[in-house]
């Protein structure tokens, strides 16, 4: 049975390096990633790249995907054109399907309650708190935080954030998730070997 595509967002401003280790090595273990734009206008990434969505916010549906990854962008900060996103991100988890946020990605889902219930992480403790949200006795000061179904990271830690996304999806596990961290993060040489073992077996 074929998988269900990888949805990963894309609106003007966003943090295009925060979510490139996670799509690129999903892509490498035979995910399919889908771009959802607020339309299918294109859009331009906070590093000038210009990006086509594959289909607009409207047209994704929670039962059609395995994954909604939302980056982080300027415009989260600056008003509420990114809302939709983060009342789509309801939607997935009412439905049971995982969300990952990154950086301001956060403060949509702050404002939209979800982080309310669920522990997660960001930037900074206070960068949530000025939203005004009822989840602050719930913000842990990690590098990236999983609570069912919900990946939060702030947005130094996009290699974190990859890892928990594999971790939730199954695409590495045990010490291959160990070793691809410590290789990608830590630039720890002797991980690749373990790495390079467990795909000569699979």
């Amino acid at each position: 049975m074929s998988r269900k595509p990888v949805h990963l967002a894309v609106y003007d401003t966003y943090a295009d390096w925060e979510t490139g280790h996670a799509t690129a090595y999903l892509a490498r273990a035979g995910h399919e990633i889908r771009t959802a734009g607020p339309s299918r206008e294109p859009v331009t990434s906070i590093g000038g790249l210009r990006v086509q969505p594959a289909c607009a916010l409207d047209d994704v549906r929670p039962s059609e995907s395995s994954l909604l990854i939302l980056p982080g962008a300027d415009l989260w900060d600056a008003g509420d054109d990114l809302a939709p996103f983060a009342r789509k991100a309801r939607e997935f988890l009412d439905a049971g399907v995982p969300v990952a946020a990154i950086c301001g990605a956060t403060v949509g889902l702050a404002r939209e309650g979800l982080l309310d219930d669920r522990e997660h992480t960001s930037a900074v403790s206070f960068y949530l708190a000025a939203t005004g949200y009822g989840g602050g006795e719930r913000y842990v000061d990690a590098d990236a935080v999983t609570d069912r179904g919900l990946i939060t990271a702030g947005p130094t830690e996009p290699v974190a954030f990859a890892r928990e996304i594999f971790r939730l999806l199954g695409v590495y596990d045990g010490e291959v998730l160990d070793a691809w961290y410590r290789l990608f993060h830590d630039s720890d040489a002797e991980a690749y070997a373990v790495l390079e073992k467990a795909q000569a077996s699979g």
